[in-house]
């Protein structure tokens, strides 16, 4: 159903929620394709600066569907992955790939692929109610939505293991000790501590921005040298930018910068 995934624009911010509170949000196809069509449509259009992924009810993301999933294993049937409907790119990487910041703002259950999602996102913001597991280990699997290639970089080696060997549900409070969340937030605040993130980063200068999403996960693979002649060429450009220009021109008259984008 169409519902299944809300998707509003406001200011440079768009905002994708998932709206399946009575499944808590689980990967059915209709949420998998939805989410990832309205990501692809923020993705496309110039005048979105920010994506905030969050969810209704009581639930970010309950993982798959994993009745289902049951159902097509009893009938010897493979399922496909909910993160990659219709064999497209892995919503993981979609997420990756865009250079816009994408926030997570967890205000419930995420669990599995769910977790998994939010762990691909930039930034997570979750309700002090947020509860999350990597919970694949249940079903006898394993993390496969990216968990296994986040969780060492976000909280270590053996915390990544332990997490995805057990299986343990984490609340907000430990999730932020232990840097699976960026921040925690009084639950009746999620969204406007989120919108308040997100309208600061939208505001910014917006290549600027991006190019420093791009300069930072690329260094994940680099060498310093490589990292540092990588930044240098990137800084060159974005000194011929008008918002270089504004930018500086702004600290000197002692006035908030206007930028625009250029």
């Amino acid at each position: 159903m169409a519902d299944d995934v809300l998707y509003t624009k406001e200011s440079g911010i768009a905002t994708i929620t998932l709206n399946r509170p009575d499944k808590m949000n689980a990967f059915i196809p209709e949420i998998a394709t939805g989410l990832y069509n309205r990501v692809e449509e923020a993705i496309k259009d110039d005048d979105v600066r920010v994506i905030v992924i969050t969810g209704t009810g009581r639930a970010f993301c309950a993982g798959a569907d994993v009745k289902t999933m049951a159902e097509r294993a009893q009938a010897g049937i493979q399922s496909e992955s909910s993160a990659r409907p219709g064999g497209r790119v892995h919503l993981a990487l979609l997420l990756q790939s865009c250079d816009k910041p994408v926030i997570a703002a967890m205000n419930g259950v995420a669990v599995g692929v769910g977790l998994d999602m939010a762990l691909a996102c930039d930034i997570r913001i979750a309700s002090d109610k947020a509860t999350m597991s990597e919970a694949y280990i249940r079903r006898g699997m394993l993390p496969a939505g990216g968990g296994a290639y986040f969780l060492p970089r976000l909280v270590g080696l053996d915390r990544a293991l332990l997490i995805s060997w057990t299986g343990d549900m984490i609340d907000a409070k430990e999730a932020e000790r232990i840097g699976l969340v960026t921040m925690v937030v009084p639950h009746d605040e999620l969204l406007a501590s989120t919108r308040e993130v997100a309208e600061k980063i939208a505001n910014g200068p917006k290549v600027a921005v991006q190019k420093t999403k791009r300069a930072i996960y690329d260094g994940l693979t680099m060498d310093l040298k490589t990292s540092l002649d990588y930044t240098m060429g990137i800084r060159r450009d974005l000194l011929k930018s008008e918002d270089h220009k504004e930018g500086t021109t702004s600290f000197v008259e002692k006035r908030a910068p206007q930028f625009k984008g250029k």
